[in-house]
């Protein structure tokens, strides 16, 4: 196998959407150049050497579109930051071109959507090149209880680029380890419960799980309306805020490098510590770090109805429900593919069982398809009770109670060895707060473990504060510079 180096234009592992910008403002790129760079690494990468598979398609209308772009700037037309850029975009969300829209499941291979998701059509009316979309744990990791995260029936194992035989995480796994892997400078992903954050965390880039409702969810495979967002994966965080602001069609987010001078931190520790030492050393080191940006850091404090979100399950009952009433209606307007209702899909696996349940079953699917409605009393205690738990009496609650700004916490353990046969291994990890309660979270990278291994620091905090917690992560980026390019080492060597 080729060393990391070796690979065609390594300088895209590292490149900035700024360094890219002034290489495509200067001329010394055009758009479809940087196209061809980028899809020459793909080939390199993706399919031949470590063949990562983050990528389950590519766009065949590319280069097309970047001709474009280059003949409007030619104009003097420059519709934005974005002119240009390279981007990939996970296979959950609609494209209205020839790519398929399949949730990673051969379910929803047939005609392609017939309509662009909202947050897509940004893309394209902000000079954005979409390269391709990405690979995921299929229907979004919630098929199965002991599933391999970034397996996908159409797309099969994503990788991790820093360990290959080590999980990406996922849902999200092909839009985080596209981005590290320099295949493409940023992506989006989709989120319910960790699935930006983790593959983010694991594949040691920065993800932006935003605010429930900033962007559409409109023309996404969904999971569950009351917690579902899509969002940006970067190499940065002024990537990630840049992206996030097209998605959500805002104007450009202003990062500060002192963003966290004086602002009032805390540092949550039981139960998002003890499960990894390994993560708990990296995290130590992270706090130092939000400590020399001139962080204020109130340690411990405790959000405390987590114990009781955890154990009583209510965001299971939710995601549950949810996801039948969902997806039954968007399968009700997806036209040429072989299912229409949940239950459709449930045949279908067992009519195809060989490719698509080789390894684990769909009983997510099934208990989900066994629910009665969104006016089941269950339903709605649930929704009631998780809201409550993690927002107002958690999140809300627990930055009132000590004046904080923001709560950390370590995103999660070190990557785990892919185990397609008994499902993925977890530690623990502190995701679900915000995504319950629909509130902004960001990873950031925090350093390596056993110097390998990705580690990152989740920031999070209240529904509105979107900009300030990208604004913190940049600051705590700024000083720690924690980010290290993959090794595509095949497997981790431990004496």
């Amino acid at each position: 196998m080729a060393k990391a180096g070796i690979f065609p234009h390594p300088e895209l592992a590292d490149s900035s959407i700024s360094e890219l910008r002034a290489r495509l403002e200067s001329g010394e790129l055009s758009a479809v150049r940087l196209a061809e760079m980028h899809l020459e690494r793909m080939a390199a990468i993706d399919r031949a050497g470590p063949a990562l598979r983050s990528i389950i398609e590519l766009n065949p209308d590319a280069s097309r579109i970047a001709e474009e772009l280059d003949r409007e700037r030619a104009q003097g037309r420059v519709r934005g930051p974005l002119h240009g850029i390279p981007v990939v975009v996970k296979d959950n969300i609609d494209t209205a071109d020839r790519m398929q829209t399949s949730a990673g499941s051969l379910a929803l291979v047939g005609s392609p959507a017939a309509a662009d998701a909202p947050l897509v059509r940004r893309l394209r009316d902000a000079g954005a090149v979409i390269l391709g979309k990405t690979n995921l744990s299929e229907w979004a990791n919630f098929r199965s209880t002991r599933s391999s995260s970034g397996w996908s029936g159409r797309g099969r194992q994503t990788l991790n680029p820093h360990v290959l035989d080590r999980s990406p995480a996922g849902s999200s796994s092909g839009s985080a380890a596209a981005v590290a892997a320099g295949l493409a400078p940023i992506a989006v992903g989709t989120e319910t419960d960790g699935s930006i954050i983790s593959p983010s965390h694991l594949c040691g880039v920065v993800g932006f799980k935003p605010a429930l409702g900033s962007i559409s969810q409109s023309g996404i495979v969904p999971i569950a309306a009351s917690q579902d967002t899509a969002g940006p994966h970067g190499r940065t965080v002024a990537d990630a805020a840049l992206l996030f602001a097209v998605l959500a069609g805002r104007p450009p987010v202003t990062l500060d490098g002192t963003a966290l001078r004086g602002r009032r931190i805390g540092v949550l520790r039981e139960p998002f510590c003890g499960y990894s030492e390994h993560a708990d050393a990296v995290y130590e080191v992270a706090l130092a770090g939000l400590r020399e940006a001139g962080a204020v850091l109130v340690d411990p404090v405790e959000i405390e109805t987590i114990a009781e979100l955890r154990s009583s399950e209510v965001e299971r009952v939710v995601l549950l429900h949810e996801f039948k009433a969902g997806l039954d209606a968007y399968l009700a307007g997806r036209k040429g593919v072989p299912v229409r209702t949940l239950a459709d899909v449930i045949e279908f696996n067992l009519g195809h069982a060989a490719e698509e349940m080789p390894y684990f079953r769909q009983e997510l699917l099934e208990k989900a398809q066994a629910t009665t409605g969104l006016e089941a009393a269950e339903y709605l205690a649930a929704a009631s009770q998780a809201r409550e738990l993690a927002g107002a009496r958690g999140i809300d609650a627990t930055l009132a109670r000590h004046d904080l700004d923001a709560l950390v916490a370590p995103s999660g353990a070190p990557a785990f060895v892919i185990d397609r046969v008994d499902g993925d291994r977890w530690l623990g990890g502190s995701s679900g707060p915000a995504a319950v309660a629909g509130y902004p979270n960001l990873t950031v990278p925090a350093g390596l473990a056993l110097g390998r291994l990705p580690v990152g620091l989740n920031i999070f905090g209240a529904r509105d504060r979107e900009e300030d917690i990208l604004a913190y992560g940049h600051a705590f980026e700024v000083v720690t510079m924690a980010r290290r390019t993959p090794g595509f080492l095949p497997t981790l060597d431990l004496p």
